[in-house]
């Protein structure tokens, strides 16, 4: 998620105030800290403007 948050250019309080989510949630997520439920990951995907595939495929399987 890091990844493509910062390819859009938000900061994790950016993306706090676009997904209703915290800011430490999502840096405890970016940190491996939480696991995101499905819901969750669907709201930060639609705030971010990725899928929620996006979000989970790991940096090294990116073209």
């Amino acid at each position: 998620m890091k990844r493509i948050r910062v390819e859009r250019g938000l900061t994790q309080e950016e993306l706090a105030e676009r997904s209703g989510f915290s800011q430490q949630y999502i840096s405890d997520m970016e940190r491996g800290r939480r696991n995101p439920t499905i819901v969750s990951l669907w709201e930060l995907a639609q705030a971010i403007g990725a899928t929620p595939v996006d979000l989970i495929t790991p940096d090294d399987h990116v073209n």
